[in-house]
C-alpha cells in the first residue's frame, strides 16, 4: 500500500517508535527492504537518493518502486533522498514519489527557506510530502568529508529556534536535523546531542528525522526515538552487509552467475534491514 511520508510518520508518533528510510539502488535491494518489512508487517520508507542516480536512474528504477509499493502488504513511502537539484525533485515528482527530501542545506538559511518554501509549494499541491534539512552533518551523503576549517562538529547543529520559524514559514511536513550523527561508516561511536533533537521537537512540534542512522548504537536510537525522532535513514551498514555477503560467495568461488552473488547480497541485506526495523519500532 503506497502512502506519502506525512502519512507513514504519522503512524510513528501514534507507535512513539521511527520508520526506518532505506535506499533501494537495484532490485536487489529493492526486495530485500520490501520482505523485511512485510516479514515483520511493518511500514517502512524506500528511497531513491540523487546521489545514487548514475547507477540507478530514476526514470527506471523509480517506477519499479512506486509498482512494488503499491502491491505492498504494508504502508510503504517512496521517498526521493537528498535531493539538491529541482530538476531531480520535478523529475520524482512527475513519476509518482509520494515524498521528497528538498536539500539545501548547504544555503545559507535565507535562500533555504526560499527554495524550501517552493518544493513544499509545488509538492503540496500535488499531494506530495516534503522533508528538509537544517543544520549539516560533517559529512556529505556520499560519506565524503567536509572541511571544517575551525568549526566543531557542534557548529553545525540544528538551532531550534531557526527550526521553529524555517518549519512555519515552509510548511514542510517532517524536519531532517544535525545533532551528532554522520553519513558513511563510523570510526567510532558519534556523540549525540539529544537536547537538540528534544529542543527541535517542542519547537517545531513536527516529526524528526535522523540522517547518517547507520552504526547507532541501539541505546542511541531508542534515546533519539524517545526525544522527537521518528524517521531514520539507514544504509551504509545494509549495503556493507550486501557486500560482505557477495565478496564471500566469490571467494569460495562455488558459481559463476552474478544472480547467485546478487541472491546473496539481497539475504544478508533483508536480514541486516529486518534488524534495524525491530529496533526502530522496539520490538
Amino acid at each position: 500500500m503506497i502512502v506519502n511520508l506525512k502519512e507513514i510518520l504519522q503512524i510513528a508518533e501514534q507507535d512513539k517508535t521511527a520508520v526506518g528510510m532505506f535506499n533501494a539502488t537495484g532490485f536487489d535491494s529493492l526486495q530485500a527492504i520490501v520482505s523485511a518489512a512485510e516479514e515483520l508487517n511493518r511500514p517502512v520508507i524506500i528511497a531513491h537518493a540523487e546521489v545514487h542516480n548514475k547507477y540507478n536512474d530514476i526514470s527506471m528504477v523509480g517506477p519499479a518502486i512506486i509498482a512494488v509499493a503499491k502491491n505492498a502488504k504494508v504502508p510503504v513511502c517512496v521517498h526521493l533522498d537528498h535531493g539538491v537539484s529541482l530538476d531531480m525533485i520535478y523529475k520524482a515528482l512527475r513519476i509518482g514519489f509520494t515524498s521528497v527530501m528538498i536539500d539545501a542545506s548547504h544555503l545559507p538559511y535565507e535562500e533555504n527557506l526560499k527554495v524550501t518554501k517552493l518544493v513544499t509549494d509545488t509538492a503540496h499541491a500535488m499531494g506530495v510530502s516534503v522533508e528538509a534539512e537544517l543544520g549539516r552533518l560533517v559529512t556529505g551523503e556520499a560519506g565524503s568529508g567536509q572541511s571544517l576549517t575551525n568549526k566543531k562538529a557542534e557548529d553545525f547543529y540544528t538551532s531550534p529556534i531557526e527550526a521553529e520559524a524555517f518549519c512555519s514559514k515552509t510548511g514542510i511536513d517532517a524536519l531532517a536535523i544535525a545533532f551528532g550523527t554522520a553519513h558513511g561508516f563510523y570510526s567510532a561511536e558519534p556523540k549525540l546531542d539529544f537536547n537538540v533533537i528534544k529542543n527541535c521537537a517542542l519547537k517545531t512540534g513536527l516529526p524528526l528525522v535522523m540522517h547518517g542512522g547507520s552504526g547507532v548504537s541501539n541505546e542511541g536510537y531508542l534515546k533519539a526515538i524517545e526525544n522527537g525522532i521518528r524517521k531514520i535513514n539507514y544504509y551504509s551498514y545494509m549495503s556493507k552487509a550486501g557486500y560482505m555477503a557477495a565478496k564471500d560467495l566469490i571467494e569460495k568461488n562455488t558459481t559463476n552467475y552474478l544472480h547467485d552473488v546478487e541472491y546473496s547480497a539481497m539475504q544478508a541485506m533483508k536480514e541486516d534491514v529486518k534488524r534495524a526495523i525491530k529496533v526502530f519500532s522496539k520490538q
